[in-house]
């Protein structure tokens, strides 16, 4: 069969960046299922975009998928119970960024019933991939939160020519993602196959840091057993960490790939601007989409969720999260119904060895404090970090030395120290010049700055008095 020559990306190097511990204390810790807790209360907005409504009221009996939270609005996604049991209230909470969202808090009959009216969707054309996963309540599970039913809906004026499988999960100490790419790698297999399938997209990457091997590893051989005499080796290295896999196409002339890329282990190299320039060497513009350049980026349990839910019709109604930091007496990954408390999961994985002095949702450099554990599970919540005395101590500030290591550091090329500057100062417009607007907030500046000044703070502020120059 004639094909055009397959390109192999070579990994391009991150700027900036930091070089951190892993604290991967529960890599090798399979992943626990939960049982159903005595209550739940699962938030109407788990996702950027519009806040759901709720579809049930006080006394209303619901099972395990039930959807229970739903929004007209386009960027939004439905939300669903993920135990059966009794609808006992409505009520609000403040989550960590200081938005008040509704909730329906539900009291579990611990049976975890199915609803019965779950059935695994009907996909068969692009269109029908798009209602099925607004439908299954899928947002991105890296952290972001975004309706990953938006990403998937195709422009015919802005061609994907690459899916890139983010399996990088740079934060220490989260392992969520790991775990789900060693338990369940043909699963994401199959999703990424179908994902290529139905909505065109010849190559895709699957983006995993080189302190993963165990993680290539599997999905090599999985794309070789899988795949069989449907696809070929074209291009690897001794340690068969990085290859190039082509695919028979039904289509002449047209490559079909599959490219296992083992990226340097360094933050923040899952950010998507970042993940993108270093498997594609494309640069993301501000105020673009990864779409206009190309690109699709999909979490790599993102793709295992969707592809179980197109199997089973059971929608995202758990999510593995990673519970570890010094006061945690058992660290281990932990799959855990939505809406669970922090105080249930922190005593399935046997309560605290020391006092915590901190409360993360997610990891050390990008994770939200936390200041009640009564706070629920959200589904792009990839971990719960209870950090003790050491690890919370707060960090001083004392003057800048001008070393400039926060502008080394800053994946994005930025200024932090110039831009804290005109800040200060009042300049706003300045500081819009600065590039601001490109900031990640990674917490990169702040990690490597000797002074210990708060630069992430200070950038988000300033992103803030930019946005109000609008």
């Amino acid at each position: 069969m004639a094909r055009s020559e397959a390109i192999l990306h070579p990994v391009k190097n991150i700027h900036g960046g930091a070089t951190l511990a892993h604290y991967k204390n529960t890599a090798e810790s399979v992943s626990a299922v939960m049982p159903a807790p005595a209550q739940v209360v699962i938030a109407m907005q788990q996702h950027i975009g519009a806040p759901c409504t709720p579809l049930v009221k006080k006394g209303d009996t619901v099972y395990v998928g039930t959807k229970i939270g739903d929004s007209d609005k386009y960027i939004s996604a439905p939300i669903h119970s993920s135990v059966s049991g009794t609808v006992t209230g409505l009520g609000s909470l403040l989550l960590p960024s200081g938005q008040t969202v509704e909730t329906v808090i539900i009291e579990s009959d611990g049976q975890m019933t199915p609803d019965p009216d779950i059935k695994p969707p009907v996909v068969e054309t692009a269109e029908d991939l798009v209602k099925a996963t607004r439908d299954s309540g899928l947002v991105g599970l890296g952290g972001a939160g975004f309706p990953s039913h938006v990403k998937l809906t195709m422009n015919p004026e802005k061609p994907i020519d690459t899916l890139i499988v983010n399996g990088a999960e740079c934060e220490p100490f989260i392992t969520s993602d790991y775990r789900e790419s060693v338990e369940n790698t043909e699963n994401i297999l199959e999703g990424i196959l179908f994902l290529k399938k139905l909505l065109g997209i010849k190559n895709a990457i699957i983006a995993v840091e080189n302190n993963k091997p165990k993680s290539i590893s599997m999905m090599h051989s999985v794309i070789e057993n899988v795949l069989g005499d449907k696809m070929s080796l074209d291009v690897t290295d001794d340690e068969k960490t990085q290859a190039l896999y082509k695919i028979a196409s039904d289509e002449r002339d047209v490559d079909n790939t599959i490219q296992l890329m083992r990226l340097k282990s360094r933050y923040p190299q899952g950010a998507e601007k970042v993940i993108i320039y270093t498997t594609t060497g494309r640069k993301l513009p501000l105020g673009k989409l990864p779409s206009d350049v190309g690109c699709l980026v999909m979490n790599i349990t993102s793709i295992s969720v969707l592809n179980k839910y197109i199997k089973t019709g059971m929608p995202l109604v758990a999510r593995t999260v990673t519970v570890d930091g010094g006061a945690i007496r058992e660290p281990k990954n932990v799959v855990v119904p939505i809406g669970t408390s922090i105080a249930d999961v922190i005593e399935f994985c046997g309560g605290y060895k020391a006092p915590a002095r901190k409360i993360l949702y997610g990891g050390p450099m990008m994770g939200n404090a936390v200041i009640d554990v009564n706070m629920p599970i959200l589904k792009q919540n990839n971990a719960i970090l209870a950090l003790d005395r050491k690890q919370a101590e707060k960090r001083v500030e004392s003057p800048c030395i001008r070393c400039g290591r926060c502008a080394k550091a800053c994946p994005m090329n930025l200024q932090p120290l110039e831009i804290e500057s005109q800040l200060r100062i009042g300049n706003i417009e300045a500081v819009k010049a600065l590039y601001v607007e490109y900031c990640m907030e990674c917490g990169s500046c702040s990690f490597v700055c000797p002074a210990k000044r708060h630069l992430t703070q200070v950038m988000r502020m300033a992103k803030a008095e930019v946005k109000n120059l609008k």
